[in-house]
């Protein structure tokens, strides 16, 4: 396994307009706000070194943002390690007997691919691959 950075942190809001004001305070200014309609949530990263704090909102009370503050209330939703080969890590990891989510990786924020493992594999830490899209040509 190729793990290259934690890329990471997912941390469900309720209001990230609110708490992405907490973050500028602290001195980490927000980047980008994007949607991401396969996970049913808004996201906001504020970059720290190679890293960042993804500010997750949920854009349905049926999604699993909304799923989650219902049961636990905001806080550390996640951790997201970036891969090279998501897919090879997926057959890698399900090898040795851990779970994912999903059968297949799905799209995620910034065009990358990303998949849960199961969190009751991990003792409860929900866990994100991600594989970053690949670099685009320079133009000649």
């Amino acid at each position: 396994m190729v793990i290259k950075r934690l890329a990471h942190v997912g941390v469900a809001v309720s209001n990230f307009e609110t708490t992405s004001g907490i973050w500028e305070q602290l001195g980490l200014p927000r980047a980008s706000v994007e949607e991401v309609p396969s996970a049913d949530t808004r996201v906001a990263f504020h970059p720290v070194g190679e890293s960042a704090i993804e500010l997750l909102q949920s854009m349905s009370a049926q999604g699993p943002v909304a799923r989650f503050l219902e049961k636990r209330g905001p806080g550390v939703h996640h951790l997201c390690f970036e891969v090279d080969d998501l897919s090879a890590e997926m057959k890698r990891l399900r090898d040795l007997g851990f779970r994912f989510l999903s059968a297949e990786a799905k799209p995620g924020a910034h065009g990358t691919l990303v998949a849960f493992m199961h969190p009751k594999d991990t003792d409860g830490v929900l866990v994100e691959f991600n594989q970053p899209p690949p670099a685009k040509a320079k133009a000649p």
